[in-house]
């Protein structure tokens, strides 16, 4: 890469040393840019620092007053750990950004040699393994990227992309002291087993690690419970099975105790599976493990069932419940089209995402209506639920109807107080919809338009939380696993592992937790769907019209034309 961003925001530097300070240091470089976005070419700096108080190779940190804004390099032989009350709140580190021509953007990952000088490499066991004989390319280049948006324009700028995965000629971890865990938290999804089989598989197969720990119930088992051993005799058969053999909780867990679990035991590699709450915990202690200064690469590896994390293609699970929730669909348009008036109507997962239920009835072809938290509908009046699922019944004698476990939350919060409750992750407790609009429906119709009619309600949430995963997602909890374990072995620390336009990559924590991926119903998929289904909008005009300034592409490549905010660290001594 040629060249970083340095953001308005951080546009004046200047290293005022006292001269009690700088006695051991080299590097006492002053310089400042314009406010507007500048280009630094990378030759001329020695690192790309993304947190106050970051650490280089002479011992110096770069610094900014609170007061003033401005920035200082002071020297760090004293003490560097902070206060306790750091430790509480540890900084959080700022992307890393370089920029390349035509418009190229890397957000790239953070690496152990950032915050740690002179890390010794190892040439990569893969180089002798002679299952790696047959691959053409054995390493993954150091300038490999892959693209957020596939789809350009002809003068567009060339957009954001994020590193490649897979592994590298030199890594950063000898075998012989390699001490890895693995940890699995919040709900149940297809595909934990697989998971945290093949990282088991991947660290002794690929790169001989022997010592490879199970962190028992979550988080909380860092410090509350036992641990258990893993080895690829333990987890060989561990796939077949649903659930997690680890354990897993939500939420209450200590992030300091954490980290001192992690230092005592010497543990050097963790591998966190969790959606996005567990991903904003995996973050949090990474900062703490970066404060530290420990030798300690946190990966994520994205699960979520509900496919509602940003950026992936999808995540791990998501196919297999897709498949799955055919069966629940299909016994209800089996009861329905069995008896006069049928209704058959089915709750899918998904909590603020209706991923699950969209593909799940693009999928079966006998759902009439779906419901999704993303696009609002009434009930009654001209255009309504009601509306339609009476002209459906008189059209067809019986209607299948998917609803999302999110969709529809507004209308319950009415007359309902448990909005604002919330689970031990930090999550809204949702209401039941589908009990409670299988009960306006059967009032409707029995008290208002006096129709006899015979609704069927199933749920097969647990049932489809609980199974093995597919073929499908068994393929790509290997590849994310695989992934992970490359990542891990390179020196890589704070990324998720994540398919990105069909390629496996490296996404740091911060894209990952910035928001919640959602159904866009301006876009073409849900558009498939209505045509599929036949079912209105549900939408009036004026709400479409919205959607599409809220949702409208951008073609920014920094965030409310800013970059985010990188820091440049000189390393040109002054004369």
């Amino acid at each position: 890469m040629d060249s970083v961003l340095a953001p308005s925001s951080t546009s004046s530097f200047s290293s005022p040393l006292n001269k009690s300070n700088h006695n051991n240091c080299e590097n006492k470089s002053r310089f400042s840019v314009p406010s507007s976005f500048v280009s630094f070419n990378l030759r001329k700096f020695s690192s790309v620092s993304f947190g106050h108080g970051y650490r280089y190779g002479c011992g110096c940190r770069l610094r900014r007053s609170r007061s003033s804004g401005c920035f200082k390099i002071e020297c760090s032989i004293r003490a560097t750990m902070a206060s306790s009350a750091s430790a509480a709140s540890p900084e959080v580190s700022k992307p890393k950004i370089v920029t390349g021509p035509g418009g190229y953007v890397l957000e790239d990952v953070p690496h152990l040699s950032d915050y740690i000088p002179n890390l010794p490499t190892y040439p990569n066991p893969l180089q002798d393994n002679p299952a790696y004989s047959v691959v053409k390319q054995y390493f993954v280049h150091v300038d490999d990227t892959v693209p957020q948006k596939i789809v350009v324009h002809k003068d567009g700028p060339r957009g954001i992309h994020f590193r490649r995965a897979g592994p590298r000629q030199k890594v950063y971890f000898h075998s012989d002291e390699v001490h890895a865990c693995i940890v699995t938290c919040g709900g149940l999804c297809p595909g934990l087993n697989t998971v945290i089989r093949e990282i088991v598989c991947g660290l002794y197969h690929m790169y001989g690690v022997k010592k490879v720990l199970g962190i028992d119930g979550g988080y909380r088992g860092f410090y509350a419970k036992n641990t258990v051993q893993l080895n690829p005799k333990v987890v060989n058969d561990i796939h077949k099975r649903g659930g997690t053999i680890l354990g897993t909780s939500r939420g209450g867990h200590d992030n300091t105790k954490i980290v001192d679990s992690i230092q005592d035991r010497g543990i050097n590699q963790v591998y966190i599976i969790g959606g996005d709450g567990t991903q904003r915990g995996a973050a949090v202690i990474f900062e703490e493990i970066r404060r530290r200064g420990l030798k300690v690469s946190v990966v994520g590896i994205p699960k979520t069932i509900d496919n509602d994390i940003p950026v992936i293609d999808r995540s791990f699970g998501f196919d297999t419940a897709v498949e799955e929730a055919q069966r629940a669909i299909n016994a209800a348009h089996v009861e329905a089209e069995s008896i006069e008036n049928g209704i058959g109507l089915v709750k899918l997962m998904g909590r603020y995402s209706g991923f699950i239920a969209m593909y799940a009835t693009l999928a079966s072809r006998d759902v009439d209506c779906c419901l999704i938290p993303e696009s609002p509908f009434y009930l009654e009046g001209p255009g309504g639920l009601f509306e339609y699922i009476e002209r459906r019944l008189k059209e067809n004698g019986h209607i299948v109807i998917v609803i999302a476990e999110g969709a529809g939350q507004e209308l319950l919060s009415e007359s309902m107080q448990s909005m604002t409750q919330k689970d031990a992750s930090g999550n809204k407790l949702l209401q039941d919809v589908g009990l409670w609009i299988s009960q306006r429906i059967k009032d409707y119709f029995s008290k208002q338009r006096k129709m006899p009619i015979n609704l069927k309600y199933i749920d097969p949430t647990y049932m489809i939380r609980a199974i093995p995963s597919n073929a499908s997602d068994n393929v790509y909890c290997t590849l994310l696993a695989q992934s992970a374990v490359h990542g891990a072995m390179a020196g890589y620390t704070g990324f998720t592992s994540g398919l990105v336009n069909t390629r496996q990559t490296y996404i740091p924590f911060s894209r990952i937790i910035e928001k919640q991926n959602q159904v866009v119903i301006t876009d073409r998929m849900w558009a498939r769907l209505l045509s599929s289904t036949n079912q209105p909008s549900f939408l009036r005009a004026i709400d479409v019209a919205e959607d599409k300034v809220d949702e409208e592409p951008s073609t920014q490549l920094l965030d409310n034309g800013n970059c985010r905010e990188v820091i440049l660290v000189s390393n040109e001594k002054t004369k």
